[in-house]
């Protein structure tokens, strides 16, 4: 029980940043080692980390309206809001030669529209991504770690 507080704001925290309809991915592939470790999540049982997994994909409604209402790179809108997007790609990741569909953790979708940008030679699991808008308009996804980028658009 001692664990309670910190792992509800987890979850809430989690939900809002979860993959969408497309599939679930655990809390464990959401983070990284070390934010699941200063989460507290490696003191969980084998147990209560089925049960927070089970309730993040029973409770993923949440997580396609917040989906929903971030339209930041479809509307013209949106576009004034420079924020950047900071999500994860859920599963592996072995970079980009152009054309690529990166479907976020947030469920958010983006295609590569920049066919002289690559990025090879990577082989990540669930890395930590920024999408930042650029010059009139322009979209550009980042990999935490590697100083490559590649212009996007948004797709969903």
């Amino acid at each position: 029980m001692r664990h309670a507080a910190p792992l509800l704001a987890l979850a809430l925290f989690t939900v809002t940043g979860a993959a969408a309809a497309q599939g679930f991915s655990t809390v464990e592939e959401r983070m990284s080692a070390t934010e699941f470790r200063e989460a507290g999540l490696d003191t969980l049982s084998e147990a209560q980390l089925q049960a927070l997994n089970a309730w993040l994909q029973r409770d993923r409604r949440c997580v396609a309206a917040d989906a929903a209402m971030d339209s930041r790179g479809l509307r013209a809108e949106a576009l004034d809001d420079e924020a950047d997007i900071v999500s994860t790609l859920p599963g592996a990741f072995t970079g980009w030669q152009g054309g690529e569909v990166f479907t976020l953790a947030n469920g958010q979708v983006w295609r590569a529209i920049d066919p002289g940008s690559a990025l090879r030679g990577v082989n990540l699991t669930n890395p930590r991504v920024t999408i930042s808008k650029g010059l009139f308009g322009a979209w550009r996804l980042k990999v935490e770690g590697y100083n490559a980028s590649v212009k996007v658009e948004r797709v969903e």
